[in-house]
């Protein structure tokens, strides 16, 4: 039962990510903003995020898994609901603050919790369901500009989805908490924050979830916006290529999940890097049309990335300092997600929109590298470890 909540707790997850980026031009049309106004909602979005994500070990010991999950949804939902009735823009921000601050709590939680019960096959097909959520959202705003002329309607009915998953994970609160487990079943208890903070394969890992989620929400929130204001494309064509990067992304994960214990997730993941420079490349660099569809490249490039890190997070780290280093990971990822697109948005209002698809590729290449200087550190890491026990 609680797998096929934390299902549908991912779909949720990923519901409301993607919609603001449809929204955006209705929304600054609306509130009489600049371009750049965008990267507000990501700098809120990314405190609240930080914040919840970051004491996401801290909070589960303090209220128990259970009570963390259904107050987070809550604070989503009351946070979507609230946007689609916000006066002005003032009132906008301050709900993405508080968006930030629920979805924080959900995915260092889950995360948390999955890592340490699931396979890598699990992870990767939980995180194929926040992929439909990412994917469903585009559509949903799309169809509600398209057809209703209302971007409130979209933040609304995105609202109801989340309080109805409030109420599924308060029903279920109490089955959620016990002792973290490491994969071989044993008990660990947490080591403290700063014990975690201490070791540098943490800080590798928070500096790749950073890169990663950057990168992610570069190219989902700007994609609409590049390809109707700078490339022409129809609103309808733009809002199903964005919901197209998004499902790349799921059926990846899906794939993923049948093929991880064949290959190995560091081969697969070595592999979903270059791929993605390879598909940023092509949508900065392309003629039109070939380098619109490579958004799904990317999103086929990316869709191991996320899932994958956090599966082998207990075993690169131990289950020990995995459940702040999730936290901190998840706290980092979004951290990456305000920053990254916030600061697209301010230098493309200088250069021009295209900017976003080209630094899309120099975030695509640090990534790459980041997780093979990662390879290097955890082999040297584990030959000291040996030559200390030996």
């Amino acid at each position: 039962m609680l797998l096929t909540i934390a299902y549908l707790g991912f779909i949720s997850l990923g519901f409301p990510d993607p919609v603001a980026g449809v929204a955006w031009p209705s929304v600054r049309d609306t509130f009489s903003l600049s371009q750049s106004s965008f990267g507000l909602v990501f700098i809120a979005l990314g405190c609240g995020y930080c914040a919840s994500g970051f004491f996401g070990g801290k909070l589960t010991q303090l209220l128990g898994l259970g009570n963390l999950l259904w107050i987070s949804s809550g604070l989503v939902a009351v946070a979507m609901l609230g946007s689609s009735v916000a006066p002005a823009w003032p009132v906008f921000v301050i709900c993405a603050v508080i968006w930030g601050l629920g979805s924080g709590g959900i995915d260092a939680g889950l995360n948390s919790y999955l890592s340490n019960h699931f396979s890598a096959r699990h992870m990767n097909w939980l995180h194929a369901c926040y992929s439909i959520g990412a994917t469903l959202g585009p559509l949903l705003m799309t169809a509600t500009l398209v057809r209703a002329g209302s971007w409130r309607l979209g933040y609304a009915l995105v609202g109801g989805v989340l309080l109805l998953m409030t109420v599924l994970f308060l029903i279920t609160r109490q089955r959620w908490t016990e002792p973290p487990r490491s994969v071989d079943g044993d008990i660990r208890p947490p080591v403290s924050m700063q014990a975690t903070l201490r070791q540098p394969l943490v800080w590798l890992q928070i500096v790749l979830f950073f890169l990663y989620v950057g990168l992610e929400f570069t190219v989902g929130q700007w994609s609409f916006t590049v390809l109707t204001e700078s490339r022409g494309l129809r609103p309808e064509l733009a809002g199903m290529l964005a919901g197209a990067y998004y499902g790349a992304i799921g059926v990846g994960r899906v794939l993923t999940g049948v093929i991880s214990q064949c290959v190995g997730l560091d081969r697969i993941l070595r592999i979903s890097m270059f791929i993605a420079v390879i598909g940023a490349s092509a949508f900065a660099f392309a003629p039109a049309g070939t380098g619109d569809v490579a958004l799904v490249v990317i999103g086929l490039g990316l869709a191991p990335v996320f899932p994958c890190l956090m599966s082998r997070t207990p075993d690169r780290l131990g289950a020990e300092y995995a459940a702040h280093a999730v936290g901190f990971q998840v706290s980092s990822g979004m951290l990456g997600g305000a920053l990254v697109p916030g600061l697209t948005g301010l230098i493309a209002e200088q250069l021009g929109l295209e900017f976003a698809a080209q630094f899309a590729v120099l975030l695509a290449a640090l990534l790459w590298g980041t997780h093979e200087l990662l390879l290097v550190a955890t082999s040297r890491h584990r030959g000291t470890v040996a030559k200390l026990s030996h």
